[in-house]
């Protein structure tokens, strides 16, 4: 409560600040989840380093998948287009241009930063791995599930600050539940679409999504830092201008 409060003389004194896209409330209980996932990004990046080949949890989730029938391959299809640059660029367009509209430029950039941070923390990392699929494409991590899983983590944060909530309340497991389901969904669908269509073996499609939550809090954060001070440069510059000489 005290620190909604502060929050709440904050936004009085400077009316021009927009909310937080990642309040403290929530940085407290999302830092153990990241940092959780990020250790599983490294342990997962350290055991399938220079590897060509899946691991026995691969093999194993890989035979299970075999044999879908044509109507589940086109959804993978459809899935993995999605994640694709035209369908990403697609998805990503049609949420800035809702939080615009909503005069919600912070989580404008926020969605952006994110997704992207996302994205590029996957890419920089299939090239430090170095694990390989089908000859010497880059798999691990999953640069689609990566994707998915940001969009859906962001899209969920900022649909808790739109219903005017701090954060969870008492019971952080379940109270987080709102927050990390739609992620965990979007990135399990999406992960499921890469291993069906061999693009990926399921721990790229884990790897993937950890990596997302690893960086998305990470990200919010810095939004946040960074608007907050720019957003309070020009009400001391003008307290400034006004003193005597």
């Amino acid at each position: 409560m005290p620190g909604r409060a502060a929050a709440e003389v904050v936004r009085k004194q400077h009316p021009a600040v927009a909310p937080a896209v990642l309040p403290a409330s929530l940085r407290g209980r999302l830092g153990p989840v990241a940092a959780f996932a990020a250790l599983v990004v490294l342990v997962l990046g350290i055991r399938y380093a220079g590897e060509g080949g899946p691991g026995p949890v691969d093999a194993r989730i890989g035979a299970a998948l075999d044999g879908a029938g044509p109507p589940w391959r086109q959804l993978a299809l459809v899935l993995d287009a999605l994640g694709e640059p035209l369908g990403a660029a697609t998805l990503v367009f049609s949420a800035v241009t809702s939080c615009l509209l909503r005069r919600r430029p912070r989580a404008a950039v926020f969605l952006v930063a994110a997704v992207a941070a996302a994205v590029g923390a996957a890419t920089l990392l299939k090239h430090l791995v170095g694990r390989t699929i089908h000859g010497d494409n880059l798999s691990y991590p999953s640069g689609h599930t990566a994707f998915a899983t940001a969009l859906a983590l962001v899209a969920a944060l900022l649909a808790t600050r739109r219903r005017g909530r701090e954060g969870p309340g008492p019971g952080r497991t379940t109270a987080l539940l709102p927050l990390l389901t739609p992620a965990l969904v979007a990135g399990a669908a999406m992960g499921w679409a890469e291993v069906a269509l061999g693009a990926h073996y399921p721990t790229d499609a884990l790897g993937g999504g950890c990596t997302a939550f690893a960086v998305v809090p990470a990200t919010g954060w810095l939004v946040d830092r960074a608007a907050d001070r720019a957003g309070r440069k020009p009400a001391g510059a003008g307290r400034r201008g006004r003193e005597p000489h």
